[in-house]
C-alpha cells in the first residue's frame, strides 16, 4: 500500500550558489508540509532578496507528491520553475520548497542555459541539505534472559536494527524500532535464535528515520 512505502524528505534545508556568465543563482531549500508554509517561505525570501531580478520557486508536498507548484517569476516560460520542480520529482523528494534567486549578470543565457542553471542551482542546494528516508515501522520491546541477549544483539545488527534503549533487571528488555516489512521476520529469527526464550510487545505503526545512528519518530 502506498501509505506504507518509504519516502525521501528534506530533514534540514540548505542553500547553494552557482555563477553562470556573471549571473548569480542562489538556491534556498526548506522543509514544508502545506502550501501555506511554502508560500510564506517564498514570500520571506522575496522580501530578503528584494533587489534580485527573479525569485523562481518550486515545491512539492504530500505522501504521493500530490501538491506541486512552480513559478518562473518573469523568466521565459518553462525555463525556471518547471525545471526546478523536475529535479525534486526526479529525486523522488517530498515536502520541500526551493527558491532560486537570480541576480542578472548582464548576459542572456538562452532557454537551454537558463534550464541548466536553475537545475544546477537546485542540485547544489540539495547537496548542502540533509535528506533522509522516512519509513513506517513499529516500536518493539524484546524481553529475554541474560543468556539470550548476545544472540538478539547479533540478529539486530545483522538486520541493521538500531537499539533505542536497553533495560537490565532480572531480565533484559531491548526497545527497537523495526521497519514494518521486517517485523514478522525479525520476531521469527529471534524466536528461533533464543529457542523460544523471548517475548515481544508491539507499538502502533509510526513513521521514523535513523539519523546519525539515532531514531527519530515523526
Amino acid at each position: 500500500m502506498m501509505e506504507h512505502m518509504p519516502v525521501k524528505i528534506l530533514y534540514q534545508g540548505g542553500s547553494g550558489e552557482i555563477v553562470v556568465k556573471k549571473s548569480r543563482f542562489i538556491a534556498t531549500l526548506k522543509p514544508i508540509d502545506t502550501e501555506e508554509e511554502a508560500l510564506a517561505f517564498i514570500a520571506g525570501l522575496k522580501k530578503q532578496y528584494w533587489d534580485a531580478r527573479h525569485n523562481c520557486y518550486a515545491f512539492v508536498a504530500g505522501r504521493n507528491q500530490e501538491l506541486q507548484r512552480c513559478s518562473d517569476d518573469g523568466e521565459p516560460n518553462g525555463t525556471a520553475g518547471r525545471p526546478m520542480l523536475d529535479v525534486l520529482l526526479r529525486e523522488e523528494l517530498h515536502n520541500l520548497a526551493v527558491v532560486v534567486t537570480r541576480y542578472f549578470g548582464g548576459t542572456l543565457l538562452g532557454t537551454g542555459g537558463l534550464v541548466r542553471a536553475y537545475q544546477q542551482a537546485v542540485q547544489q542546494g540539495l547537496e548542502n541539505s540533509v535528506i533522509i528516508e522516512k519509513r513506517p515501522g513499529r516500536a518493539m520491546t524484546i524481553g529475554t534472559d541474560y543468556n539470550g541477549i548476545g544472540k538478539i544483539q547479533y540478529i539486530l545488527a545483522q538486520q541493521e536494527i538500531t537499539i533505542m534503549d536497553t533495560l537490565y533487571t532480572e531480565q533484559v528488555e531491548l526497545k527497537v524500532m523495526v521497519p514494518l516489512e521486517q517485523s514478522e521476520m525479525l520476531q521469527a529469527a529471534i524466536t528461533e535464535g533464543t529457542n523460544g526464550n523471548a517475548r515481544f510487545s508491539l507499538g502502533e505503526i509510526e513513521d521514523f528515520a535513523c539519523i546519525d545512528g539515532k531514531i527519530k519518530i515523526f
